[in-house]
């Protein structure tokens, strides 16, 4: 299947807003924005005084059997505050989906050579994708703690196939400078490799948490933060 001829539908839908699609911020640390079905809009975004604002295409990670796309967006204050929007649709419907914005690698997103063999199959894992995009910087949690601890907090992630999260964080100083260096990828995670519509092991168990399966930590959507 062509990318370009699935990915510009479905883009076209998330930048709209998907109507209906279940919102991902919620109380919790004080300057959370709270539960909006607002659809999205890029003019509630405009950077004022001392802010910058950043845009991540999500196009499918390669080898991993994807069929969604979305977009991130990071309106970074001069304190390091940063009203962050993920929209998405296409993904595994009824499973969670980490998100994070990862740092200090290459600044861009893996490439089919990247992929490594799991359980017999050719895919890219988290630990795969690494160089291309590096280590967690920030976890895009639903609510309270945003920090790399929580990179696999299933609990605090959004887990229906199409959605709006919208959440407003402090991000550290490091992570910041990352994304106004240009260094900065939004990676959400878990992806149907078999299409079988849940997680099993078919690629084997996640390298982050045995516990897991490949699927539920593989990244799914890839976006370079510009």
């Amino acid at each position: 299947m062509n990318l370009r001829h699935l990915a510009a539908p479905l883009l076209a839908a998330v930048l709209l807003g998907a109507a209906g699609a279940p919102a991902f911020a919620h109380e919790g640390t004080g300057i959370d924005e709270g539960r909006t079905t607002t659809p999205f809009r890029t003019s509630a975004f405009l950077a004022p005084h001392q802010s910058s604002f950043t845009l991540a295409i999500l196009l499918p990670v390669p080898t991993n059997h994807v069929h969604s796309v979305g977009t991130a967006t990071v309106q970074l204050n001069s304190d390091n505050t940063a009203r962050i929007a993920v929209n998405a649709t296409g993904l595994l419907n009824g499973a969670p989906h980490a998100m994070h914005i990862h740092e200090k690698g290459n600044g861009e997103c893996p490439t089919a050579d990247a992929a490594g063999d799991h359980n017999g199959h050719q895919a890219i894992s988290t630990t795969d994708g690494l160089p291309a995009y590096g280590p967690i910087g920030t976890s895009l949690t639903t609510t309270g703690d945003t920090s790399p601890g929580s990179a696999l907090a299933v609990d605090r992630f959004p887990s229906s196939g199409t959605f709006h999260y919208s959440r407003t964080i402090q991000l550290t100083s490091d992570v910041a400078q990352q994304v106004r260096n240009d260094n900065a990828v939004v990676v959400v995670h878990g992806i149907d490799y078999n299409g079988n519509g849940r997680y099993d092991n078919v690629l084997g168990a996640s390298e982050l948490n045995p516990a897991l399966p490949q699927e539920a930590t593989a990244p799914a959507l890839c976006g370079p933060l510009h």
